[in-house]
C-alpha cells in the first residue's frame, strides 16, 4: 500500500516482518492542556501508534515517544509518558525510550507537540494488507469512545461558538488489540482499518484494492452525543470526511465468518 498504509513492513529474515508507524496527538493537546488531561493525550498517542500498527496483523513488540515543547514542563512530560506507560502495559508493548526537546527557536510559548513510534512483528504468511478483499464482503466496526485524536482543529473552531462538557470529546483512543486478536483467531481477516482522519471510508479506503469501494449503513450504531452537539456546527459530509463518528476500528471479512455479536456496519461494492 505505500506510503498510503497504517504501518510499513520492513523484513528482518526469511519468515518475519517488522510493522512500523508514528504519530502523533496534534491540536487536541490543546484543549486537553487547557482541561488537566494530558494523561489521557498519553493514551492517546500509544493507542494510536498500536492501533495502526495492528491493521497489518502484527503484535507490538516496543513503543518510542518524542515530547517537544518551546518550554518543558516536567510534570506535563511525567503525565504524557505515564498515560502512554499504561497503554504500553495493556498491550505488552514495552515502552522503550523517547525523547524530550526544549526548542524555543521552533515552538511558540505555551506550545507543545507529542509523537511516537511503534514497531511490530509478524509472520510473513500472516501480515494482513487488503490484497484479498473482495466484493461481498461484510465490514465490521468496533466503537469509539468519542472523538478520539483526530479533528480537533475543527473541535476548537466549533467549541469558541457552543461549550462541550462531555467526556466523550477528550476520552482517550481505545485500545483495539484484543478486539482485533480475538477476530484473527476465529476468523479469516482480509483488511483491517484504523478509524483516524478521514473518517470510515476515507480510512477503509486506505486497504482496498483498486475497483473496490466500501458502502456504510450509516444508522447500523448509535453515535456518542459529541457528534451529535458536532451536527449542530458541521454538515453531515465533514463529520463523515473529518471523525469517526463512533466507530473506531474496522474489520473486512468474508460473510460466512461475521459472528452473531459482530456489528456489521456495510459491506464491501466494485467502485
Amino acid at each position: 500500500k505505500g506510503f498510503g498504509a497504517f504501518a510499513g513492513l520492513y523484513p528482518l529474515d526469511d519468515g518475519r516482518l517488522l510493522a512500523a508507524s508514528t504519530d502523533g496527538v496534534g491540536t487536541k493537546l490543546i484543549i486537553a492542556r487547557e482541561r488537566g488531561r494530558l494523561l489521557d493525550c498519553g493514551r492517546d498517542l500509544a493507542a494510536h501508534c498500536i492501533n495502526d500498527v495492528l491493521t497489518t496483523g502484527a503484535k507490538p513488540l516496543f513503543l518510542l515517544d518524542y515530547v517537544a515543547a518551546n518550554t518543558i514542563d516536567l510534570e506535563e512530560v511525567a503525565e504524557l509518558v505515564e498515560g502512554a506507560a499504561e497503554v504500553c502495559r495493556e498491550a505488552r508493548c514495552s515502552l522503550l525510550g523517547g525523547e524530550t526537546a526544549e526548542l524555543p527557536g521552533i515552538y511558540r510559548e505555551e506550545e507543545l507537540d507529542f509523537a511516537g513510534t511503534c514497531v511490530g512483528i509478524v509472520d510473513r504468511q500472516a501480515v494482513i494488507d487488503g490484497s484479498r478483499v473482495k466484493a461481498g464482503d461484510v465490514v465490521i466496526g468496533w466503537k469509539s469512545a468519542g472523538v478520539h485524536a483526530n479533528g480537533f482543529t475543527l473541535v476548537r473552531r466549533v467549541l469558541v461558538e457552543e461549550s462541550y462538557e462531555g467526556p466523550d470529546l477528550l476520552a482517550p483512543t481505545t485500545l483495539y488489540q484484543d478486539d482485533v486478536e480475538e477476530l484473527i483467531a476465529r476468523a479469516d481477516v482480509h483488511g483491517l482499518a484504523h478509524v483516524t482522519g478521514g473518517g470510515v471510508l476515507g480510512n477503509l479506503s486506505r486497504v482496498l484494492p483498486e475497483g473496490l469501494q466500501a458502502s456504510i449503513e450509516w444508522d447500523a450504531w448509535e453515535r456518542p452525543p459529541v457528534f451529535r452537539w458536532l451536527a449542530g456546527h458541521v454538515t453531515e459530509d465533514e463529520l463523515r470526511r473529518v471523525f469517526n463518528l463512533g466507530i473506531g476500528y474496522c474489520a473486512i471479512v468474508d460473510p460466512g465468518q461475521v459472528a452473531k455479536t459482530d456489528l456489521a456496519i456495510g459491506e464491501i461494492v466494485p467502485a
